[in-house]
């Protein structure tokens, strides 16, 4: 990525920042980490249909040269089909892609007692062939500490998210 990149994390609750403060989101860390203008497009409550539906407009406002994705957390927590998620997120691709965007899928941990990414992130990953981060969040929303609800972290949690997602891209794409 070029230093004058911009880097759109695209998501829910999770990228909003949920249970931590709006600067200690994790797009606000991430920022920080890459010294990158990272555009926090965070929705709380929305599901992937509505971000489907959302993202066109935010690519045209931005045009970001990467898309962190982090989507489909509120689907399966309303227990919705994972074919519906998958179409929803692969459409998303699709639209990243022709704006000449490069996009990193987060996977978001399927509700249940011992969380794990959800196989439909994976499926998604492979089919579209997208980068794929299946741990950090399901690591982080197992620990108390790093955690503000059952499905949100706190800012310890977003922090180390934020360095994570950094981790990740400098293996990926050379940050």
């Amino acid at each position: 990525l070029g230093a004058d990149a911009v880097i759109l994390a695209f998501g829910d609750s999770l990228t909003y920042g949920t249970g931590a403060k709006r600067d200690q989101s994790y797009p606000a860390v991430l920022a920080r980490l890459s010294g990158h203008k990272v555009i926090n497009a965070g929705v709380p409550g929305e599901i992937s249909a509505e971000g489907l539906q959302r993202l066109p407009g935010v690519l045209e406002a931005y045009k970001p040269a990467l898309v962190i994705l982090v989507h489909g957390g509120n689907d399966l927590l309303r227990k919705n089909h994972s074919d519906e998620i998958k179409r929803n997120l692969s459409a998303m691709i699709g639209l990243i892609r022709r704006q000449a965007a490069q996009v990193v899928l987060i996977a978001v941990p399927r509700p249940s007692l011992l969380l794990s990414a959800d196989p439909l992130y994976a499926e998604v990953a492979e089919e579209e062939k997208v980068p794929l981060e299946d741990e950090a969040l399901a690591a982080i929303l197992q620990s108390r500490s790093s955690k503000s609800d059952a499905i949100h972290p706190n800012a310890r949690g977003y922090a180390q998210l934020a360095q994570d997602i950094f981790d990740f891209l400098e293996r990926h794409h050379g940050l």
